[in-house]
């Protein structure tokens, strides 16, 4: 963080906005990113193929909450797949961006059913998260938030059309080195799309920025 900070100019002390910057020092931050030693895993939710008139709408924050459970998933996947004998404990500490108008507490509720729920199954490697380090804290007290905003608003300006009709694929494809893969499969690892992406790809001609990912 220091570093790009120094190079962007900016105040050791103040966090990074995604949002706040210009498109150059966009690309320097994600290129930073893409440096790192990191894998990164991201759902992308096509929301009026999801919401209108399905269980998503019922529920105040069950689409986040469902969403979060795929990243999740694939969180406890890259721990499993990269254990190494003696570094760590294997687990991922789980820690969201603050969220106004989330219960946490609630979301830990959530989880801890999850978890322990015979009806509804997931694929979670259960083994290697660590519950009971669950937290939110605010996005300007911890840099790994900032650069999950970062990832996360890279995608989104990929897949969002902007007044104009244009999207932005230039941030996804500075990171696309890391995302994860299993097996060499991309597709439904380091990207998951809710609805799958062969099924909205039709009607949203820009999302060409994915075709030919594996």
């Amino acid at each position: 963080m220091r570093t790009v900070k120094t190079v962007l100019e900016r105040n050791l002390r103040q966090p990074l906005h995604f949002r706040d910057m210009k498109s150059n020092a966009r690309v320097v931050w994600v290129r930073h990113i893409a440096r790192l030693p990191i894998r990164v895993a991201t759902i992308l939710v096509h929301k009026p193929s999801v919401e209108d008139g399905s269980s998503f709408s019922k529920t105040s924050c069950q689409l986040y909450r469902y969403a979060s459970r795929l990243l999740i998933e694939r969180c406890s996947w890259i721990c499993r797949d990269n254990v190494k004998p003696g570094v760590g404990d294997g687990k991922a500490e789980i820690i969201f961006s603050n969220r106004g108008g989330m219960s946490y507490a609630d979301m830990w509720g959530y989880w801890s059913r999850l978890k322990h729920d015979v009806n509804e199954p997931t694929k979670i490697e259960w083994d290697h998260l660590d519950l009971t380090k669950l937290s939110a804290i605010n996005h300007d007290q911890l840099s790994g938030l900032q650069i999950a905003d970062c990832v996360a608003s890279a995608h989104w300006q990929a897949v969002s059309l902007d007044r104009y009709g244009v999207n932005e694929p230039r941030y996804f494809e500075e990171l696309k080195p890391r995302l994860y893969r299993y097996k060499e499969r991309v597709m439904s690892y380091g990207l998951k799309f809710l609805p799958p992406l062969e099924k909205i790809r039709p009607s949203q001609p820009h999302l060409s920025v994915f075709d030919g990912l594996k």
